[in-house]
């Protein structure tokens, strides 16, 4: 009996703290209102807010972003100046002859990195005041010859001026000369045939972008040999049509060359990204 009345006791005190919570909660809900501003006029309902009464909260950005010095020149210039850049850059030997181009591209920017970590600047990969300045400390300022080096001359002519720097394909349809060029240099001369006048061979400044040992010409089902690509489907080649026929006939706009012995040693010498200059003298 006595263990039954202890039941009923404490099952008493439990449904009375039970109203007294909730009769707290809803007093609090009065008496502080949901904003908790402790007055019982905060209870009541609050009037609607137009929508032109809205504000925007602006995002707010923690901390502080970097700031990035001026670019005097970047990736994408082309000028004078460049060339300036480009042949201090070159004096430290940390650019090549061939970059020498007025042109910042990616080996200029490469090599303005290099500087840049050599000085403790950024690697930046531009070129700011901070490190033209320092630039032009480190190196003299650059000579004519060594903004414009003289174009090599072969039998009393010089050849393209593009052809005076780095490694080159100096290619010349006016004498229909091939030159491999390096640093000025002509290592070795070719004969070479061009396309007919419907499939002429482009003119202007390239680059070897690939190279074929056994190529085969999907468009004219021909052998290509030892095919170094500069500009579409145009490559320098063997031709063992040129060969036997001379300049009775003409490429599809190929450089061809006749000469087998020269141009296997010339594949083997010619790295993609040479330089291909193809124009009249």
């Amino acid at each position: 009996m006595r263990a039954r009345n202890w039941v009923r006791k404490a099952s008493a005190v439990r449904h009375v703290l039970a109203g007294m919570v909730v009769a707290a909660a809803a007093t609090g809900l009065v008496v502080y209102g949901l904003n908790g501003s402790g007055s019982e006029a905060s209870a009541a309902p609050a009037a609607p807010v137009a929508s032109t009464d809205l504000k925007t909260v602006p995002f707010e950005v923690s901390g502080e972003l970097p700031i990035y010095p001026k670019a005097l020149w970047s990736n994408g210039a082309s000028s004078a100046d460049v060339r300036k850049v480009e042949a201090r850059l070159i004096q430290l030997k940390l650019l090549d002859k061939r970059w020498l181009d007025n042109s910042f591209g990616t080996m200029t920017r490469t090599a303005v990195k290099k500087f840049q970590a050599s000085k403790g600047i950024p690697e930046l990969g531009y070129v700011d005041q901070n490190t033209w300045d320092q630039l032009k400390a480190a190196t003299h300022e650059p000579t004519q010859k060594e903004l414009f080096p003289p174009a090599p001359v072969v039998d009393g002519k010089k050849l393209d001026q593009r052809c005076a720097t780095g490694t080159a394909l100096c290619i010349d349809k006016s004498s229909r000369k091939l030159r491999y060029v390096v640093d000025g240099v002509v290592k070795l001369q070719f004969d070479v045939r061009f396309g007919a006048q419907k499939t002429a061979t482009r003119e202007g400044a390239f680059s070897v972008g690939w190279k074929s040992r056994n190529h085969v010409s999907k468009l004219y089902d021909s052998p290509m040999p030892y095919a170094m690509f500069f500009s579409g489907g145009q490559a320098v080649h063997y031709s063992s049509d040129f060969a036997a026929r001379g300049y009775a006939g003409a490429s599809h706009g190929c450089v061809n060359v006749r000469d087998l012995a020269k141009i296997k040693w010339l594949f083997d010498q010619v790295k993609v990204g040479d330089k291909v200059i193809v124009y009249r003298s």
